[in-house]
């Protein structure tokens, strides 16, 4: 499978950026989500790579093969991309059967490919299927009901999830009747042997005109497939159809409507309709949103094993987070039309790049607590928070805050001069949905419109500490360092409870560990624990470093 590239991609209505000078490199065979609030731009991004919309500018590259560029005028139409697409609505045809539906698509390629011999094919399945007859008769019966009927469409089903067979050969496989042969051993030996010189009867009329079969049934000549313009033969349509069905386990609904399916089933059915076509690359936007919690949970461990088995790069759009933690290698972070981060599930929940992505990734979300303060000597910076606190921040490596202060600076800068240089070009149109520092949430008891306040002057003296409600213990009578605290809310959910604590005038929220019960009004006090304390910057909302925290 390929690898996805995009370069400087740019997709504008007017001056509306949806997406603003993207650029990604997906790799071969990854499980990449593209995450973000509604209307932040991943479907835009989604619909650009597969070709369903047009970039304003940038390049897109799907393996060697360039698909757009605005600058060389290429755009490679969406059925020439060899990619699945699957939709939030799984737009099913009602009329159709689920195998017409799986069908359908198959149906309509009509493309260079290697020419192949269907008869040989059917022949060199049967020649693998009949090695073992005991095996035949031991799948065969298993298919009886509870009066000892045999159902036969049942028992050729059976047959083609064991030995990857067309229905069309299972059903010439099961009316062989070896499972009721005294002896099925013998029985599929001799029918093996007929089969076998049936074989190397095709094979030698190929070497008597200089060509041969492959492994794949395809005619070659000269070592490679003959090549010719065609459709799929009715053969290896049912083929990828049945081995489709065989992946997201509906071989047993072939002959359903769509009506009589759950949603988890029609969701089964949309996939296998998808991969059908063999896609080198496969998108979803957000495909697991009609359905219930339950079944959406069952559905991303389908996804995860649908995703080794095929051996298939896949980008999955969504805004449930918890989706994208899940099945990803990687998140790709997306707000206002621009990437915020790009990194491992793990990476992006444990040093987010900035605040928003602090803010967006993870439930419950973490506390941000107001900090003023300068560094000491020995590297920690002395912070005043939570009305008065006084604390200490320890990095977790050697850090100089004046120093990365005016890299900053310089970044923003430098920043500043790029997009004045950019619209100084004639044509550049200037975004009208202005990027902004994300304006975080800091919990209090009594919440204040902060609309109706001054923007306070920040310094380089202001940051915001970032705690994940994980870090946050209910300390052991008389530990030292800890803070006092009165229980604001518990919600006990077997395994932990979430709390809300009050300190001063603020609330933090805290996720308890076992099954303590915890009354509205209950004094304790908590500790701040752990090395995954995050230093942000108030001025530019970036993260500073990591470290922890000392009363």
């Amino acid at each position: 499978m390929p690898e996805i590239v995009l370069k400087n991609i740019t997709k504008r209505w007017g001056r509306f950026f949806g997406v603003d000078n993207v650029s990604l490199d997906i790799p071969d065979n990854s499980f990449i989500t593209l995450l973000g609030p509604s209307g932040c731009g991943k479907t835009t991004i989604l619909r650009m790579i597969a070709g369903l919309e047009t970039p304003t500018e940038g390049q897109i590259k799907i393996g060697d093969r360039v698909v757009f560029d605005s600058n060389a005028g290429i755009n490679i139409p969406p059925n020439k991309r060899s990619v699945g697409f699957l939709f939030q609505n799984y737009a099913l045809w009602p009329n159709m059967t689920v195998y017409q539906n799986i069908a359908f698509g198959l149906k309509n390629i009509n493309e260079e490919m290697p020419k192949i011999d269907v008869e040989a094919k059917q022949t060199g399945d049967m020649v693998r299927a009949l090695q073992n007859g005991a095996k035949i008769r031991e799948i065969v019966e298993e298919c009886r009901d509870k009066n000892g009927k045999l159902d036969d469409n049942k028992a050729c089903v059976k047959l083609i999830d064991n030995y990857s067979l067309s229905m069309m050969t299972a059903k010439a496989l099961y009316g062989l009747k070896i499972h009721e042969a005294s002896d099925p051993v013998a029985a599929a030996k001799t029918k093996l042997a007929e089969y076998e010189a049936k074989f190397r009867t095709l094979q030698d009329k190929y070497r008597s005109s200089g060509q041969e079969l492959n492994e794949k049934y395809e005619i070659c000549s000269g070592g490679k497939p003959v090549m010719e313009k065609r459709k799929l033969t009715n053969e290896e349509i049912d083929s990828r159809v049945r081995v489709c069905s065989r992946i997201v386990k509906i071989g047993m609904f072939m002959d359903r409507y769509p009506a009589e399916l759950s949603g988890g089933q029609q969701q089964r059915v949309a996939i296998a309709r998808t991969l059908a076509p063999e896609p080198q690359v496969l998108f979803m936007d957000e495909p697991l949103s009609n359905l219930d919690a339950k079944l959406r949970l069952e559905m991303r461990y389908e996804l995860q094993r649908l995703h080794v088995e095929t051996g298939s790069t896949f980008v999955y759009v969504t805004h449930d987070q918890m989706e994208a933690m899940t099945l990803a290698t990687k998140i790709c972070l997306v707000n206002n039309g621009v990437l915020q981060q790009y990194e491992a599930p793990l990476t992006v929940y444990n040093r987010p790049a900035n605040l928003f992505v602090a803010d967006f990734v993870g439930n419950p979300s973490m506390n941000f607590v107001e900090g003023k303060g300068k560094q000491a000597a020995d590297g920690s910076l002395e912070l005043d928070i939570l009305g008065g606190i006084k604390a200490s921040f320890v990095p977790n490596e050697p850090l100089s805050i004046d120093e990365w202060q005016k890299n900053r600076d310089k970044d923003i800068t430098n920043k500043a001069e790029e997009e004045h240089k950019r619209l100084s070009v004639k044509g550049a149109v200037e975004k009208s949905n202005k990027d902004e520092i994300f304006k975080y949430h800091v919990q209090k008891v009594e919440e204040v419109d902060d609309s109706l306040q001054d923007e306070p002057v920040i310094t380089n003296e202001d940051f915001v500490i970032g705690i994940r409600p994980e870090a946050i213990n209910i300390a052991k009578e008389g530990s030292a360092g800890s803070i006092p605290t009165v229980v604001y809310g518990a919600m006990p959910t077997g395994m932990e409870s979430t709390l809300k604590l009050k300190v001063g005038e603020f609330l933090l929220t805290s996720v308890v560990f076992g099954g303590v019960v915890y009354q509205i009004g209950q004094e304790e006090a908590i500790n701040i624990t752990g090395s995954d304390i995050l230093l942000f910057d108030r001025k530019s909302g970036r993260l500073i470093t990591a470290g922890s925290l000392k009363f």
